[in-house]
């Protein structure tokens, strides 16, 4: 097993041809988007200046994307230790509904606490939620090889529906005509690190959660396990790894950092749970996880691009006559070039079999 461990643990450098697999979704992306710009009679450059402008330019502007970056962040690196382990966890959209919506109803439920027990409370809930969430689809990996793309995939629409039901139902704020839970109380909030922008304490959680993503997939034995799980299963089981026992152990460690996105962004963004609470964390989460290659800052510069992409499409039409949809085309782009890599992985693990 030492033998293992020294193999795996020699990785590769980073080389020209990574960096160019990094930035190559990007790269097409804009072009891509600059085409469509060009035949609106729009000038790419100027639309990109304005959009860079928009996300950096400025303190409070740079403190807005970062907000909008940190759920990206968590989500991304949610998607990434599953897929390390060679899981292909699509269903941390469902892990981030159902854990913003557990750390909601602590904040508004238990409201005798003191801070100092109520937001770990909260939080643990929601990183509860989370890894529940997961255990089906996991056993169902594990035991029955049952594909987890399908289950988890299907499972997002379960936790929509679900939540959806409750917040209009039994956990509808009294008197509200609207589809959410009572405000969660003062003392469940994370607090906020450059108000009055929305940039809160869960920014500072998910780059502590990058820092051991690092740490643990160099110095641990079960972040090279994962690693060499991931790359070669069979070579993996004669090493003797449990690769089942494996697998449920990171894909319930992907449900928690899910759920904890949406613990995070209940307590500290929104305050409470509402329907249409993720605009699609989960699902950009698997772009981001993608284009960063799995990597701590591979994953963090990811998230800053799409926080970037977000904020800026939310103000550039007060500035200029580009519309909003340009924005999501880049943003779309970007994603589709991003997540064909994960085409690539599946069909190779499939030939792997």
């Amino acid at each position: 097993m030492s033998a293992v461990a020294s193999s795996a643990r020699a990785t590769p450098a980073i080389g020209w041809r990574d960096v160019a697999l990094a930035v190559a979704p990007l790269v097409l992306a804009l072009v891509v988007a600059g085409i469509v710009l060009a035949v609106a009679g729009h000038n790419p450059l100027e639309v990109y200046w304005l959009l860079l402008k928009e996300s950096f330019g400025g303190v409070k502007r740079i403190a807005a994307t970062v907000a909008a970056s940190t759920p990206l962040i968590l989500t991304g690196l949610a998607t990434a230790v599953a897929f390390r382990s060679g899981v292909f966890n699509v269903g941390v959209e469902g892990c981030v509904l159902v854990g913003g919506l557990a750390a909601a109803y602590v904040g508004f439920t238990f409201v005798g606490l003191p801070a100092t027990l109520l937001l770990p409370f909260a939080l643990g809930a929601a990183v509860i939620a989370g890894t529940l969430w997961m255990l089906v689809p996991a056993l169902l990996k594990a035991r029955l090889d049952v594909d987890e793309v399908v289950t988890t995939l299907m499972l997002n629409f379960i936790a929509v529906s679900l939540t959806a039901w409750l917040v209009n139902g039994p956990l509808l704020a009294p008197g509200s005509a609207n589809s959410a839970t009572p405000m969660v109380v003062e003392a469940a909030r994370l607090p906020r690190l450059m108000p009055p922008s929305t940039l809160n304490a869960g920014f500072l959680i998910a780059i502590a959660l990058l820092v051991l993503y690092w740490l643990w997939g160099r110095g641990t034995a079960l972040g090279l396990e994962t690693r060499l799980a991931g790359l070669n299963p069979r070579f993996a089981i004669a090493s003797g790894i449990n690769v089942p026992m494996l697998i449920i152990k990171m894909m319930l460690l992907s449900g928690a950092i899910g759920g904890l996105a949406g613990g995070i962004q209940a307590l500290g963004t929104v305050n409470r749970f509402v329907v249409g609470f993720s605009p699609g964390y989960g699902f950009t989460g698997i772009a981001v996880a993608l284009l960063g290659r799995g990597s701590a800052i591979g994953i963090l510069l990811a998230a800053l691009l799409f926080g970037a992409l977000a904020t800026s499409g939310a103000t550039i039409q007060l500035f200029s006559d580009v519309p909003i949809e340009i924005v999501n085309i880049l943003q779309g782009t970007v994603m589709i070039f991003a997540v064909a890599r994960f085409g690539w992985l599946l069909k190779n693990r499939q030939g792997g079999k």
